[in-house]
C-alpha cells in the first residue's frame, strides 16, 4: 500500500504529488481519515485531547482527518496506540476497530431443503475477507452434495461430535471427531453421516482472492 512510508519525523505525513488537495483522489487516504473522525467522535474527543494521548501534533491530525494528508506508518501506530484500536481500524470500510462479537442469534444460517443439513457462518459478512468460518451440522445418516466451488477455493473441515464421511471426486474419508481434512472445493464433494447421531464440524473456507 503506497500509503505507508518511512519519513524522518514522527509527525511527518506524505501529501498526494498529484495536486494541492492530499489525499482526496486516494480512497486509502480518504478511508484513513472517515475512520480517524469517527473514532475520535466515538471517544469524544477533541482534536487537542487526541493530540495530547497520542504525541501527534493537532495540526497533523487535522491535516489527516481532513484527507489533506495521509500518514507515515509510524504516526499512524502512534495514533492507533492512543485511540487503543488496531492500525487495521484505519483501513477498514466499515465501522470495525479489531473486536465484534457475533451473537448466536445474530448469525447467517442455511438450512437445507429437508432441514438436515445446517450450516451457520461465524464471522461478519459486511467485511472483506479472503476466508469464512462455518459451523455445519448434519443429521443422522443424512448428506449434502456440492458438485464444486470457484477454482482454487479450498475447504479445510475437523470433526468436532461425532463422525462424517467426506467425498470428494468420489474418494471417501472416514473421519472422527478430531479428525480433519483440508482439499480444494472446485471438485465436486460430499459430507455424508453415517452414523445415527447428530454430526458437527467446523469449516474453514479460503478463497485465492479477497471478498468485498
Amino acid at each position: 500500500m503506497n500509503f505507508l512510508h518511512s519519513v524522518p519525523e514522527e509527525d511527518e505525513a506524505v501529501f498526494d504529488p498529484k495536486d494541492g488537495s492530499g489525499a482526496e483522489e486516494d480512497p486509502i487516504g480518504q478511508r484513513v481519515a472517515l475512520n480517524l473522525q469517527r473514532l475520535r467522535s466515538k471517544r469524544y474527543l477533541s482534536l487537542d485531547a487526541l493530540a495530547r494521548i497520542c504525541g501527534v501534533s493537532r495540526a497533523m491530525l487535522a491535516q489527516i482527518e481532513s484527507g489533506r494528508s495521509v500518514p507515515s506508518i509510524k504516526v499512524l501506530c502512534k495514533i492507533a496506540k492512543g485511540l487503543k484500536v488496531s492500525v487495521a481500524a484505519f483501513l477498514e470500510n466499515r465501522a470495525f476497530e479489531g473486536v465484534e462479537v457475533l451473537p448466536a442469534q445474530q448469525s447467517k444460517r442455511l438450512v437445507s431443503a429437508d432441514g438436515t443439513f445446517t450450516s451457520r457462518a461465524l464471522f461478519p459478512y459486511d467485511m472483506a475477507r479472503q476466508s469464512e468460518f462455518y459451523e455445519i451440522r448434519l443429521k443422522a445418516l443424512a448428506e449434502e452434495a456440492s458438485n464444486g466451488n470457484g477454482p482454487g477455493i479450498q475447504e479445510n473441515l475437523v470433526v468436532a461430535q461425532g463422525v462424517l464421511e467426506v467425498s470428494v471426486n468420489e474418494e471417501r474419508y472416514l473421519l472422527s471427531t478430531g479428525d480433519s481434512i483440508l482439499f480444494y472445493a472446485d471438485q465436486p464433494h460430499r459430507y455424508r453421516n453415517p452414523a445415527d447421531s447428530e454430526a458437527v464440524a467446523f469449516v474453514v473456507i479460503t478463497y485465492p482472492e479477497p471478498l468485498h
